[in-house]
């Protein structure tokens, strides 16, 4: 992470790409993006998987952490990066909704 801004890779599988931040579940990811957000660090992207598998019940599957960027009105970039269609149509049908007129 450098110290202006970061991008987190949210997968329980997957390595992250280079320049990211891998987290594995969507606690591990607000508690990232709580700590970014009191250190000045700039979000540019979140890079989500939709199954988290075993990490799920670490705050439930992907789409929950869009929840929560919803609820607190944060919305950050989302790139999704899952192979599950249901999922992946999910939450682009959130991002549609919500990000669209970010």
């Amino acid at each position: 992470m450098n110290e202006t801004s970061i991008k987190i890779y949210l997968d329980d599988e997957r390595e992250a790409p280079k320049g990211y931040v891998r987290t594995y579940s969507v606690n591990e990811t607000k508690k990232l993006i709580e700590k970014s957000e009191s250190n000045n660090i700039e979000i540019t992207e979140i890079n989500v998987d939709h199954d988290l598998g075993d990490y799920a019940s670490d705050g439930g599957d992907a789409i929950k952490l869009l929840d929560w960027l919803v609820k607190r009105n944060t919305l950050y970039p989302i790139v999704i990066h899952t192979m599950n269609v249901v999922g992946r149509n999910n939450m682009q049908r959130m991002i549609d909704r919500y990000w669209r007129n970010k």
